[in-house]
């Protein structure tokens, strides 16, 4: 899949894996982001590697992220959407989400899903809701896994 990129004013969304900091994400996931508190740095540098990844760049410095895990035919699965901090209130989570879901790989599928606890305005604004039958839904779920691999 080639990669794709949209600029908007001062700042570039792209799909490149080689323009990614994985040092910065990997901090901004293990220290700030809450929900993978510890990550190890080689986890975090597979994950990007098994994923369609979106950096946020302003000026060659990336500012933002997400992921995408998908089969590209019927589901996704959008995580670790962050901005950093100081880019905070310029839209740009919105024009990232924007950018995700209208990707042509991921045009079509019968199911986007999203694990979070923040920002739920933002993603309803892109048609996410609650789900609608959680009697449906089964976890496997380690929250202490990182701590186990430091």
């Amino acid at each position: 899949m080639n990669p794709i990129e949209v600029t908007k004013g001062e700042f570039l969304i792209s799909t490149d894996r080689n323009k990614l900091n994985l040092e910065l994400i990997h901090t901004f996931l293990a220290t700030e982001a809450g929900w993978c508190n510890d990550i190890p740095f080689k986890t975090v540098k597979y994950s990007i590697a098994n994923s369609l990844n979106f950096g946020i760049y302003k000026n060659d410095e990336q500012v933002g992220f997400a992921r995408i895990i998908s089969d590209y035919a019927t589901i996704a699965y959008l995580g670790d959407v962050f901005v950093l901090d100081v880019y905070r209130g310029f839209g740009l989570s919105s024009w990232l989400m924007e950018v995700i879901t209208n990707h042509p790989n991921l045009q079509g599928l019968r199911r986007w899903i999203l694990l979070t606890d923040t920002a739920p305005w933002l993603y309803k604004k892109f048609g996410f809701t609650a789900v609608r039958h959680p009697e449906y839904y089964m976890e496997k779920h380690d929250p202490g896994v990182y701590k186990e691999e430091i």
